[in-house]
């Protein structure tokens, strides 16, 4: 298995582009661009990641995969424990694979607010994973 934090980056990947989308200013027709490349590129790259957990993903084990444990506060008992189990692989990889197509489909349909659907997709894509 791998030791860097796959599963955490597939799940808020999509908020660094949510955030890029965010600060990016200029011109309207400039700003629309950016955040839909942004978009996509995030997807797609959350997508691949989907794609090593599945690649590493070893369906003999029982239980979590991929475990990422944190303490934050010890004092209080408070962590951040990650992990994913078969069927939640799956969910993930519809999920990672649904969203750069809902990206594409929407790419010339959405003309108003593009910067804040794209925003608001990416987000949801990080609810969706998380």
């Amino acid at each position: 298995m791998s030791s860097w934090p796959i599963l955490s980056l597939v799940t808020f990947l999509p908020l660094v582009g949510a955030f890029f989308c965010l600060i990016v200013s200029g011109p309207k027709e400039a700003v629309d661009r950016n955040c839909r490349s942004a978009a996509l590129i995030t997807s797609l790259a959350t997508f691949l990641l989907s794609l090593v957990l599945w690649a590493q993903f070893d369906p003999a084990k029982a239980g979590f995969q991929f475990e990422e444990k944190l303490a934050w506060v010890p004092a209080l008992n408070i962590g951040y424990h990650m992990g994913i189990d078969g069927i939640s692989l799956f969910f993930v990889l519809l999920s990672t694979l649904l969203t750069p197509i809902c990206v594409l489909a929407s790419w010339e349909s959405i003309q108003n607010r593009v910067k804040e659907y794209m925003i608001a997709f990416l987000v949801l894509e990080t609810f969706m994973v998380g």
